[in-house]
């Protein structure tokens, strides 16, 4: 599908993008609300705050096990199709966790929610990518993951809000009213394409075990962790370290949301500019950031402001998706599913390191000095995947070029 074809108007274009992001925004509010609930959810259940963070983890292996299998499923069928059964099942998932009645079976409901979640992302940066020249997709796909960043903006802290003056559980049941509105728009707005390339499932195997798909993998899994240990334990450092009203959690996770928007948009800019090169530089300014964290805790603005510079790290997402877009050959739904699956990897790993330091006395701020840990990690990893891919990139974007 191009917007030169007959009609994909760009008023045409506009709504399904728009359709494709605002599942964004009810994933992206469905797996990050129970961050910021994270001291309502712990008194209702009667766990420890720690426990919750692996409610966080639950959900995020299930988008890990989900992406690759529900992208291998869902090669051999049409992609707005594929996408209508994702979302329905996203909204189902996430009503159950509503309505799930214990501690036990909230864990098992999170792990079922996440397993459509790297599966839709991904097949919806391939529907929107399709739709514009070659030399704008690294826009298209930043314009779907503004979903996800808005949901951190204006998603997260509406469901937290919620929670906080009714019930947690109607934080899920917003998400599956969300999930439910954006199939019935995908239904609406995007057509079906009968000429649409489809994958056998076997021939996307083949194709995507290469180093060039797994090197971005690593770095988006381990890299990226930092941001989610630190986001996943900020109510309670708030409460805890910063010793602030609970007023505060709402806006602190909206300056957070606030960062991740400018970061999305920050990354995709960068990388037209300068490709893959751009996450080094991105993995420079986490550390540094992650670093700083610690020092911001004492003081609410000081913490404000950290966290803004801390979320930018968002601009990692549409960099190493567009890149795993120019290196995925024939296996482009699989590595974008996995592009997800290797962020909740990090979202899995995040929480449950910062949780590990938490729990041996370090406190809560612990989390920056553990997140820089992984950023540089990830960093290290880039400077592998540079050294192999650097003779390689240049002829790359000459091709890129020619083409277009």
């Amino acid at each position: 599908m191009h917007s030169s074809e007959p009609g994909y108007s760009p008023a045409k274009i506009m709504l399904i993008v728009f359709s494709l992001a605002m599942g964004g925004f009810g994933i992206g509010t469905g797996e990050f609300a129970i961050m910021g609930l994270m001291p309502s959810v712990a008194q209702d259940l009667g766990v420890t705050e720690p426990q919750v963070g692996h409610l966080i983890s639950a959900y995020a292996l299930g988008v890990v096990v989900g992406a690759p299998v529900l992208a291998i499923i869902g090669a051999r069928f049409y992609r707005r199709h594929l996408l209508i059964a994702l979302m329905g099942f996203y909204a189902l998932g996430n009503l159950a966790s509503a309505l799930a009645s214990d501690y036990g079976s909230l864990l098992i409901f999170r792990f079922i929610a996440g397993l459509p979640h790297g599966a839709y992302f991904g097949v919806a940066a391939l529907v929107a990518a399709s739709l514009v020249p070659a030399n704008q997709r690294a826009k298209a796909v930043s314009q779907v993951m503004m979903g996800l960043t808005l949901a951190l903006l204006l998603g997260n802290p509406l469901a937290t809000a919620l929670g906080q003056h009714l019930d947690w559980r109607y934080a899920f049941g917003f998400v599956g009213a969300i999930a439910t509105l954006t199939a019935l728009m995908i239904i609406v707005f995007l057509p079906l394409d009968r000429q649409e390339e489809k994958q056998s499932p076997l021939s996307e195997i083949k194709a995507f075990n290469r180093a060039k798909i797994w090197y971005p993998l690593a770095i988006g899994s381990i890299g990226f962790a930092g941001m989610f240990c630190v986001f996943s334990y900020l109510a309670p450092t708030l409460l805890h370290v910063t010793d602030v009203d609970a007023f505060w959690i709402p806006v602190a996770l909206a300056v957070f949301g606030l960062g991740g928007f400018v970061g999305n948009i920050l990354g995709g800019w960068l990388f037209d500019r300068l490709r893959f090169q751009a996450v080094g530089w991105m993995l420079l300014w986490s550390t540094g950031m992650l670093l700083l964290y610690p020092y911001a805790t004492e003081s609410i603005w000081t913490l404000l402001i950290v966290c803004f510079l801390v979320a930018l790290m968002v601009a990692l997402g549409p960099a190493l998706q567009t890149h795993l877009m120019d290196v995925a050959g024939g296996a482009q739904t699989l590595a974008a599913a996995s592009h997800h699956a290797a962020f909740n990897v990090a979202n899995a790993l995040g929480p449950w390191l910062g949780g590990l330091a938490i729990s041996a006395g370090l406190g809560w701020q612990s989390t920056g000095y553990v997140g820089a840990a992984t950023a540089v990690a990830g960093l290290a990893i880039f400077l592998m995947a540079w050294r192999q891919q650097s003779g390689e990139a240049e002829p790359d974007s000459l091709e890129r070029q020619s083409a277009m």
